[in-house]
């Protein structure tokens, strides 16, 4: 009876040691990372400075803006208050890589960056010089605790038959996230003013860029971002760039747009005459989102509307709290909303 009882104990003893190394393995097996990329137009940053080269006489002190010291560190607070908090209410710790759009120089991404609550989180920069007439160019900031940088080009929109035409150059970034490469172009395309076709060049090189990759290396793992001034379902985007909405849709060699379903829902990063737009978009190479291989997946995508982005009172209560109307000061951060994506591994 004894020789049972503790045969049966053994047993049991057994049952729940295996039990206990199971739920262990399995629970290693579950862990799941996730990583914020992010996309951000800054609404004019520029700094208190002349420069000769480019048109930045509105925002000098004595200028159209009344463009002082004081509103200058007020925007710089605003805006990395904003970087720092994408995606918190998913991932914390702020966005692992983010696209800048109207920065006028590498000086002012540097004094952003060293802005609390940006300073504490350590981001590094990639910028370059674009020839826009306006001088403001697009930057990539980045964690190098999760993302070292392999490579970067600036790119030139080239227009044929006119060799005056300026813009922002269109920056590439490789590099490896957390051990994986993932390719990043940051775009801020024509204004709506230039005319549609102007956007759909810049698609074309856009697109170029991101075959150019995809042709490098096999199964490569791209992410476009930036200001396009176009919606998801406009030509430039939808045609041009060939950037799906229907993941359903998406075959090897494409590009699926998660904003597109985001924007025929009804939501936006920009609104004009009452209506939103959706032109701060995160676009995604088919291997991101494919079933097969290991390593980052996109996840989710979405807009950032914290209530302080946004204004409480008035005619344009719900809109983004921008630094300026025209002249009008406002104090706020930006005309655009920032934009995410979530991946996941």
């Amino acid at each position: 009876m004894t020789f049972i009882n503790n045969l049966s104990a053994f047993r049991t003893i057994l049952i729940v040691i295996l039990f206990t190394f199971s739920c262990r393995g399995n629970a290693q097996k579950d862990i799941v990372h996730h990583a914020v990329v992010a996309f951000y137009n800054l609404e004019n940053l520029f700094d208190t400075i002349d420069d000769p080269a480019i048109d930045d006489a509105e925002f000098l002190p004595d200028g159209a803006n009344k463009w002082t010291t004081e509103r200058y560190n007020a925007k710089l607070s605003n805006m990395a208050r904003a970087i720092a908090e994408i995606g918190s209410d998913m991932v914390t710790g702020g966005p692992v890589i983010i696209g800048l759009a109207e920065v006028e120089n590498l000086g002012v991404i540097q004094d952003l960056v060293h802005t609390s609550p940006l300073k504490e989180l350590g981001y590094q920069i990639v910028h370059y010089d674009s020839p826009d007439e306006r001088g403001i160019d697009v930057a990539l900031l980045y964690k190098p605790s999760h993302f070292e940088v392999i490579n970067s080009t600036s790119n030139r929109l080239v227009i044929s038959g006119e060799p005056d035409f300026y813009t922002r150059n269109q920056l590439v970034v490789s590099g490896k996230l957390d051990g994986e490469q993932i390719n990043v172009i940051v775009n801020h395309w024509p204004s709506r003013r230039s005319g549609p076709e102007y956007r759909a060049e810049a698609a074309k090189l856009c697109r170029h860029l991101s075959d150019s990759i995809t042709g490098k290396y096999k199964n490569a793992k791209n992410i476009i971002m930036g200001d396009l001034n176009d919606d998801p379902a406009d030509s430039s985007v939808l045609v041009v760039l060939g950037a799906k909405g229907i993941r359903e849709t998406v075959k090897k060699g494409d590009l699926f747009n998660p904003m597109w379903q985001l924007h025929h829902d009804g939501n936006g990063s920009l609104t004009y005459k009452g209506n939103w737009n959706l032109f701060d978009q995160l676009i995604v190479s088919e291997p991101l989102i494919s079933a097969k291989g290991k390593g980052w997946k996109y996840d989710k995508a979405a807009i950032c509307k914290s209530k302080y982005l946004f204004e409480q009172d008035g005619k344009y209560a719900g809109n983004p709290l921008r630094t300026f109307v025209g002249s009008k000061y406002l104090g706020g951060y930006s005309d655009h909303l920032p934009t995410f994506l979530i991946l996941k591994k």
